[in-house]
């Protein structure tokens, strides 16, 4: 899928583990709600940092732009290692490591690790990355083109900031689900991971599916590319992708906000 359809569905799966949340009882508050479907949104390009054309590549200039060669070289290195015989060859890493199971972990993981034990800069870091992402996502045509650039840093770099003093305050959300001393921030992982899976199902809908389950054998391929039957897939940026699930991820998204915040 392409960047907005990815950022959507990251979105409105966070809101919709809200509404779970809710319904057993243990709503969140609405900082986390919101910062929570944000990072999810940026979380959710975030798998597709092995290939130079796609968003996340672009969005931090140089320095984006070498970790992807970076990550897409290490990609590569890992399926030539790992493949089975029935693995076909490649001659690039798009849509391999970083598009399984294992990455989302790794990444959501350290994420959590760096929050809880980097303090306010890291968390604060956290937040600037994921919104820089959300707002390049969910707004991909304004945020278009080198004279935005800076627009958009600023102003993820200002949310950030409002959104640290306010989770910050008591009962917002520093603390969410994990209670323990030290644990404050522990929970940014957990979008993370859920924008990183969100992404790989998507991709796995379209036409050249996606190795999720890696390293796990299926048949005689280590990177199976995991999708519903053929007839059911899609190109990305197709109508499918467009004009039903676009709208699809909209609507379960507000029912989702609405059902966490307990107005449903």
């Amino acid at each position: 899928m392409m960047g907005p359809a990815h950022s959507l569905s990251g979105a409105a799966a966070w809101l919709g583990v809200g509404a779970a949340a809710a319904a057993t009882g243990h709503t969140m508050p609405w900082p986390v709600l919101l910062v929570g479907a944000l990072i999810c949104a940026g979380a959710a390009l975030a798998p597709d940092l092995d290939h130079k054309p796609a968003t996340i590549s672009t969005a931090f200039g140089p320095l984006s732009q070498a970790l992807c060669e970076i990550i897409e070289k290490l990609s590569h290195a890992v399926y030539q290692a790992t493949r089975l015989k029935g693995d076909p060859s490649r001659a690039g890493g798009h849509r391999t490591l970083t598009h399984t199971w294992v990455w989302a972990v790794l990444i959501g993981g350290g994420t959590s690790l760096l929050a809880i034990n980097g303090g306010r800069w890291a968390v604060l870091g956290i937040l600037f990355v994921h919104m820089v992402l959300a707002i390049e996502g969910l707004l991909w045509r304004a945020a278009r083109g080198h004279s935005s650039t800076v627009l958009v840093w600023l102003l993820a770099a200002t949310s950030a900031w409002l959104l640290a003093e306010i989770l910050d305050q008591p009962g917002m959300g520093a603390r969410w689900l994990f209670t323990e001393p030290g644990q404050e921030y522990l929970w940014l992982g957990l979008p993370i991971v859920l924008g990183a899976v969100v992404h790989d199902i998507g991709d796995a809908l379209t036409v050249s599916g996606c190795p999720v389950l890696w390293p796990i054998p299926i048949g005689h391929k280590r990177w199976y590319p995991l999708g519903p039957p053929k007839f059911m897939r899609f190109r990305a940026g197709s109508w499918v992708e467009l004009k039903v699930l676009m709208p699809v991820f909209m609507v379960l998204g507000g029912v989702g906000c609405a059902a966490a915040l307990n107005m449903i």
